[in-house]
């Protein structure tokens, strides 16, 4: 065993050798690798991002009911408390106009040019259906029913924005999914070519080897080596890039987020995510290069 350690430590190095030997073709192979692996990582990494924006809003399904301007406060209390007996309905909680409007100075930032204004805002009702989300049928019939009231002026549904959400999320994490397999395909095809171009460098070599009795085993382990550290220096080369630019933009995001009181801070790849970005490039070097190796080695007899 220690034998058989310390012949793959000196396949590894030599394979360190290799690729240090041509630095610049070298290097234009984990750019290229990295720009790949890049794209479907970062892809992910800004779905991550607007997942964590909009896991801090209440995406259970809530009713909006707009009171008209001529319901006083103690009439909208006791409606609210009327809703409250509706079957189907969890709570409702009302929001007097002047509650409303210092939340939206406060999340508006308009400040003191809302001051200057009368209070245009109605009092509103928070109803919380104590329905499925799903049950589309019920919550518009509780919508119906609640527009039916003579101290209502408006209802409205206020999930669906973040079901359209979730849908255009679900959609971009199927097309980053699609992405990746194809860009995948792109790097087993590059790590192959250049593999491949590796082999036939060193046809002589190879069928000398052959001649003194050398196993394809042991033909295989330095392209087998080559391939996967190739993958993995892309891979962490597609690393760098997708931190530079998150470095870049964090910034601004945070100014942004601060304006709108909120604490969001751009999330890059953690050590969990980094480390399978770092073994997806590796694998993928090494099944890039098995394939190549596999199929022009056998081509290769001595004459």
């Amino acid at each position: 065993m220690r034998n058989y350690l310390l012949r793959h430590a000196q396949v590894f190095f030599y394979s360190l050798g290799q690729l240090a030997r041509t630095p610049f073709a070298s290097l234009m192979t984990i750019a290229v690798i990295g720009v790949a692996l890049a794209l479907p990582s970062g892809l992910y990494v800004l779905i991550d991002n607007v997942q964590h924006v909009s896991g801090g809003v209440d995406s259970s399904a809530r009713i909006s009911v707009f009171l008209k301007k001529s319901v006083n406060d103690s009439r909208a209390e006791y409606w609210a408390g009327r809703v409250r007996k509706i079957p189907g309905v969890a709570a409702a909680e009302y929001v007097p106009p002047g509650e409303a409007l210092a939340e939206f100075k406060r999340l508006s930032g308009f400040g003191s040019a809302v001051d200057a204004l009368d209070n245009p805002l109605p009092g509103v009702v928070l109803v919380t259906p104590a329905l499925s989300e799903t049950d589309t049928e019920a919550l518009n019939g509780l919508v119906e029913r609640l527009k039916k009231s003579s101290e209502v002026d408006l209802v409205q549904l206020d999930f669906e924005w973040v079901q359209r959400l979730n849908a255009l999320l679900e959609i971009t994490r199927r097309a980053a999914t699609l992405l990746a397999v194809v860009l995948a395909a792109s790097v087993l095809l590059i790590i192959g070519n250049t593999i491949r171009l590796a082999v036939y460098n060193r046809r002589d070599e190879i069928e000398v080897i052959k001649l003194i009795g050398g196993t394809g085993a042991f033909i295989r382990r330095p392209f087998l080596y080559s391939g996967a550290l190739q993958g993995f220096f892309g891979a962490f080369a597609a690393w760098l890039l997708i931190q530079l630019s998150l470095s870049v933009v964090a910034g601004p995001v945070t100014d942004l987020a601060v304006l709108y009181g909120s604490d969001f801070r751009v999330k890059g790849l953690g050590l969990q995510a980094s480390g399978a970005l770092l073994a997806a490039g590796a694998l993928l070097g090494w099944l890039g290069s098995r394939v190549a190796v596999g199929r022009h080695l056998a081509e290769i007899e001595p004459s």
